[in-house]
């Protein structure tokens, strides 16, 4: 029977999302391996997680340099010999960096799965990080961070995360250019060496997958330098200021960030506290979007967002607008959550908003590499992929007085850091 196209589909919030939890395969060196098999898939996908972000360095941008350095020589090729054989075999490569964590991955048709771990090997086990290579690097990540740093938003971004947690915290300071001159070889090799072990990693392998290949990584990752977990360090406490300020007096615009320090995933008011994000700049017809833009045409666009780290996280509404409209923007986003906190949201916006978030799940699992990013959040938070249907039932199950109620207790306006960097007003 033909369908009724006069009548809209219902909605329907999924009651759960069928995630394949990741198979663990033990390795000698106890470096854990999580599988996820997609036979047939003709693709093979390694990711290799270490816990060797920037809050644990003691030189400014070692971590990122580390990281980053990695391809650029080993003891028996040059960055030329490793590119070129990467292009060879159609491998691709790649390295991402966050406050935590550092991840190496290796993408390749599976034929050619061997070759890569090869060349693996050869970026993981033997870097050389060569003077020249690296102080190519130094002087080009100087020259990137001077130009961002002439931008209003990007400056906004460090001037928040000082504010809300204070220059000295591994997850607020930022520090200048100049560091990248003096930035040395042997810091890089030091870091390397502390961080990248099998200790303080685990392995997340997806795609076309079977007992050899992860017969070939386990011997691979029993090749790491045992190491030593990384000590639980103690963070200083948050140093947050109530409002900051920079001024950029050519500006067309004024970058503005409001929010304040929250608290990690695992926390109970996470995911609650997820929905107020989303409600409030999460999705183009949100709150602050239909006011500082719809309505008063003071932006492009607005967003919010709970950030997480290993140790804390924070919510944070962010805007650039016309300098002259910093000060009638900061009152509407300040309007928009006071609504939040003293009205009970609409049944109808609310269950667009689950709808929302349970589409955006959908979305970043489509396929076993989505599902694999998905996994490796999962494991860096301390989760198995369950932690997804429980997400969902939280999602479907909050009410507008739940989302009430959390405004009001995380959002009150004498808890939030307000930054603002731009022209005088």
């Amino acid at each position: 029977m033909a369908p009724d196209r006069s009548r809209q589909p219902e909605v329907v919030i999924p009651q759960n999302v069928g995630i394949m939890n990741a198979e663990l395969y033990g390795s000698p060196a106890g470096v854990r391996i999580y599988s996820l098999r997609a036979a047939g898939y003709g693709v093979v996908r390694v990711s290799f997680v270490f816990r060797a972000g920037s809050a644990w360095q003691t030189v400014p941008f070692c971590a990122s340099a580390t990281a980053n350095n990695l391809s650029e020589g080993s003891r028996n090729m040059t960055a030329v010999q490793i590119a070129e054989r990467l292009d060879y075999y159609g491998s691709y490569f790649d390295v991402s960096i966050d406050r935590d964590w550092s991840v190496v991955t290796f993408v390749c048709l599976t034929r050619f799965f061997d070759d890569t771990m090869a060349l693996a090997k050869e970026i993981l086990l033997e870097p050389a990080f060569p003077e020249d290579e690296l102080r190519v690097y130094c002087d080009k990540s100087r020259q990137n961070l001077a130009i961002n740093r002439t931008k209003v938003d990007f400056v906004a971004r460090e001037l928040f995360g000082r504010s809300i947690y204070g220059a000295s915290h591994p997850y607020g300071v930022s520090s200048p250019e100049s560091a990248y001159d003096t930035l040395s070889r042997d810091d890089v090799r030091g870091f390397y060496g502390k961080f990248y072990t099998a200790a303080n990693c685990f392995v997340v392998v997806s795609g076309d997958v079977d007992d050899k290949k992860l017969e070939t990584l386990a011997r691979f990752v029993g090749e790491l330098p045992t190491g030593a977990a990384v000590a639980d360090v103690r963070f200083p406490e948050p140093a947050g200021v109530a409002r900051a300020e920079e001024e950029f007096p050519k500006a067309v615009q004024s970058a503005i960030r409001v929010g304040r320090v929250l608290f990690p995933r695992g926390h109970a008011d996470f995911i609650g506290m997820q929905v107020v994000a989303m409600a409030l700049g999460g999705y183009f017809g949100s709150r602050l979007v239909r006011t500082l833009r719809e309505e008063h045409g003071y932006t492009y666009g607005a967003y919010s967002a709970m950030v997480n780290f290993d140790r804390s996280g924070y919510i944070a509404m962010a805007t650039e607008v016309g300098a002259q409209f910093t000060d009638a923007a900061l009152e509407d986003i300040m309007a928009e959550v006071e609504k939040l906190r003293r009205e009970e949201m609409p049944a109808e916006e609310l269950a667009l908003v689950k709808n929302i978030m349970a589409g955006e799940v959908m979305r970043i699992m489509d396929g076993p590499f989505g599902v694999a990013d998905v996994t490796i959040e999962n494991l860096q938070n301390g989760f198995d992929n369950g932690y997804i249907t429980s997400f969902i039932e939280q999602v479907r199950g909050i009410t507008p007085q739940r989302v009430r109620e959390l405004a009001r207790r995380y959002l009150a306006p004498e808890d939030l850091t307000t930054v603002v960097v731009g022209a005088r007003r």
